[in-house]
């Protein structure tokens, strides 16, 4: 039996416009935990109403800078050439309590990632572009997982994103970047 997704109720919708209208605002903040350790301001997840199918639907957006996206993608494919090395190494994110450490290798792989990290930011082998990523499939309204190539995710970037997207007004910059840990961007 597949579980009722709650973002498609219009009681739900109700409700989330109800708040909108009260913070004057076309979307709301969302609080998790995730948010704690990405960095502030390069991050935000909210919930705004949208159309979908000629019927509202609630849309579950985490917006990111396309730096932070770009960070997240080269340390990932840091953490793969890792594991090609260290077959046994378990990627933080996927340690629970069986997981036992050991700080001398945790240690070398963390030098090592670092060292990956530098070498695919100078070899620019990593690339991103504005973009939107949608998942119909998801336990709340409709997940969109956003990409804007600006300096911080504030209120103003976020109002214009939800009023573009929901007028089917938004235009991404194809251009592909990419960046590194400690100098501006680079084409």
């Amino acid at each position: 039996m597949s579980k009722i997704n709650l973002g498609f109720d219009p009681k739900e919708i109700a409700e989330l416009k109800k708040e909108c209208k009260e913070e004057n605002s076309t979307f709301i903040y969302v609080d998790d935990e995730e948010g704690d350790y990405l960095g502030e301001g390069e991050y935000a997840h909210i919930h705004f109403v949208g159309m979908r199918d000629g019927k509202e639907v609630i849309f579950d957006a985490v917006v990111y800078t396309l730096r932070l996206h770009h960070s997240s993608l080269v340390y990932e494919e840091a953490e793969r050439r890792v594991m090609k090395i260290y077959p046994l190494f378990v990627p933080p994110e996927n340690r629970d309590e069986t997981y036992q450490a050991n700080d001398e290798m945790d240690e070398e792989i963390e030098l090592l990632i670092q060292e990956f990290i530098e070498e695919i930011e100078e070899n620019e082998e990593v690339k991103v572009a504005e973009g939107v990523e949608e998942e119909k499939d998801f336990e709340y309204g409709i997940g969109l997982d956003v990409y804007l190539n600006v300096e911080e995710i504030d209120e103003d970037v976020l109002e214009k994103f939800v009023e573009e997207y929901t007028t089917n007004t938004l235009k991404f910059d194809p251009t592909m970047y990419s960046f590194k840990s400690d100098d501006e961007d680079m084409d």
